[in-house]
């Protein structure tokens, strides 16, 4: 099933990413943990694509896991910084044949070894407009509600991001947020440029203050007021800053759904009592 069809039959639909493992880390131990994520029913589950594409097999191998054994629908990331126009294509081969109908088109990060360097300076749109010559493939793209770290101007990241769209990505999964205000402009901004595919907010549940503090550095997300000081209140307690970062998150989806968003993307880190938590304390699944 393609993504697109989700988002015309439900609303919310509720999404999990998940990463695969390193290539020298056991395969069973995130097995198990999507195994336990599955069990909660989410509408697609999304893996992601290492550094310069350093998981390349075992991203596919999770993913095809997901649709064909678990029979949930799966989303495979897929860069584009370090793969030739030919590398693509043989990619998008081997994701048509393990019957894999989503992708998630990125730019994508390189290798951080050096060991391969980017072959080109190509944008996620020019990906997302080579995928889009193949029809049997949806592709959804990723948003930036801060705007893009590396963008000239927020201007410049919208117009990037209509060009993603008008280049074939028929849905925008935001990046991690923790402040619904940017999230909400977000939209906004999008309408306002003639952008009208379904988007899905990127949630985080704060489980670490070093991590959360390292993701959102990486990211360019900001941190508000209430998420420092609950850093800066639990740091020294992890099971209480768990807490409190589960029920902040559930205050933000409450109101996104509120707000209108069609749907939630729980970066799950992996941890299925963290998305358990959380479809537990929202109206994700009234």
């Amino acid at each position: 099933m393609k993504i697109s069809e989700l988002f015309t039959n439900k609303k919310p639909v509720v999404s999990f990413e998940v990463f695969p493992p390193k290539p020298d880390s056991p395969f069973a131990t995130v097995l198990e943990a999507v195994d336990a994520l599955h069990v909660l029913k989410p509408d697609f589950i999304s893996v992601t694509y290492g550094a310069g594409g350093s998981t390349h097999s075992k991203t596919l191998e999770l993913a095809q896991h997901i649709k064909n054994k678990l029979e949930t629908e799966a989303l495979a990331h897929l860069t584009c910084i370090s793969n030739s126009s030919e590398d693509i294509d043989k990619i998008l081969d081997e994701i048509a044949e393990r019957k894999l109908e989503n992708i998630l088109a990125l730019r994508g990060d390189p290798p951080r070894d050096g060991a391969k360097q980017p072959v080109s300076k190509i944008h996620a749109s020019d990906l997302i407009n080579h995928i889009s010559g193949r029809s049997d493939f949806f592709i959804a793209a990723a948003a930036y509600p801060e705007g893009h770290p590396e963008a000239a101007s927020p201007e410049q990241d919208l117009w990037r991001l209509k060009e993603k769209v008008d280049n074939g990505a028929g849905l925008l999964i935001t990046q991690i947020a923790f402040d619904n205000s940017y999230l909400k402009s977000f939209r906004e901004k999008t309408a306002a440029v003639g952008i009208n595919v379904p988007i899905t907010a990127g949630i985080m549940p704060v489980f670490s203050a070093s991590q959360v503090r390292h993701i959102s550095m990486l990211c360019g997300a900001s941190l508000p007021p209430p998420v420092k000081a609950m850093l800066d209140k639990y740091s020294n307690n992890q099971d209480a800053l768990q807490s409190a970062g589960i029920e902040y998150a559930c205050s933000q989806i409450d109101e996104l759904l509120d707000y209108g968003y069609e749907g939630v993307h729980i970066y799950t880190m992996n941890r299925p009592l963290l998305a358990r938590a959380i479809l537990s304390g929202t109206g994700l699944r009234r």
